[in-house]
């Protein structure tokens, strides 16, 4: 569960009710609002609030760990001031009652406060995670599943330079599914680099090395590593006309990062494939 980040003050304002009972009302923190697919429960406010263009949030399904990125929420809500509490049940039910009522399912539900649901809507696939262990306060976690838009592009020259400087060099712009090795279509543009890097310098012999972050265990990573260096080699020898013997194929799973993996950020950095000079 994440954990709340700072003090946040907030203006008390004041609302009569019918009885003519004054009581607090907290306003929603500065910039937030709630996801356009679902509303709160009555009487909740939010206490904080993120909204990225692009991020990651692991999803639990089981005892599988699925990481799913694309546009992220994350809204924290508070039960408002002598206001009713529902229990944690009722905060459950009633977003995935939602989700299912527009044609999602419900993936996960447990007694440890959490339910992961997901939904196809207006042609996006939506991913919906709610978390309380109270029953005065709730998490939403929300993803709008998409491929990041590429603003770095892989290229030949770069490759070479980093080469030359340091022996290797890193290639983001190769996409897998989380868990799987099969390459994604979106990654043909750096592919194409690589190759035009190898057919510029017809003398040079690579190891391509696959890198992965540290979700789930050693050995798994290690093979999952292994396999997408192989599938890079297999699509560069395939599909670009490289010659196989420049080309030999590592994994490494979590042990070479360059980032921290106590963030998502570093876990998409460590999440890599690298050419490394023979």
């Amino acid at each position: 569960m994440k954990k709340i980040s700072r003090f946040i003050w907030i203006t008390v304002y004041l609302s009569v009710l019918s009885t003519g009972t004054v009581i607090a009302r907290e306003p929603d923190v500065e910039g937030s609002k709630d996801h356009p697919l679902l509303t709160r429960l009555p009487n909740f406010y939010i206490v904080e609030y993120e909204e990225h263009e692009f991020d990651t949030h692991t999803f639990y399904v089981g005892n599988t760990e699925t990481p799913v990125e694309g546009h992220y929420f994350y809204i924290f809500y508070t039960l408002q001031p002598d206001a009713k509490e529902p229990s944690i049940t009722q905060i459950l039910r009633n977003y995935e009652n939602a989700i299912t009522k527009i044609g999602g399912k419900v993936l996960a539900s447990n007694f440890e406060g959490n339910s992961c649901m997901k939904v196809e809507k207006d042609g996006k696939e939506i991913w919906v995670h709610v978390y309380s262990d109270t029953e005065t306060q709730y998490l939403l976690y929300i993803i709008e599943k998409e491929a990041m838009t590429q603003q770095v592009t892989a290229n030949a020259e770069v490759f070479s330079n980093d080469l030359k400087a340091t022996g290797h060099t890193a290639v983001y712009g190769i996409y897998f599914d989380s868990g799987k090795s099969e390459i994604k279509p979106e990654s043909e543009a750096a592919l194409v680099e690589i190759a035009k890097l190898l057919k510029a310098e017809p003398s040079l012999k690579v190891y391509v090395v696959g890198h992965t972050d540290n979700v789930g265990s050693m050995d798994s990573n290690m093979k999952l590593s292994q396999a997408r260096a192989e599938a890079v080699v297999q699509s560069l020898v395939s599909k670009q006309g490289i010659e196989a013997g420049r080309l030999k194929s590592y994994g490494v799973s979590s042990l070479v990062p360059v980032a921290s993996n106590d963030s998502e950020d570093g876990k998409a950095k460590n999440r890599r494939v690298e050419l490394v000079k023979q």
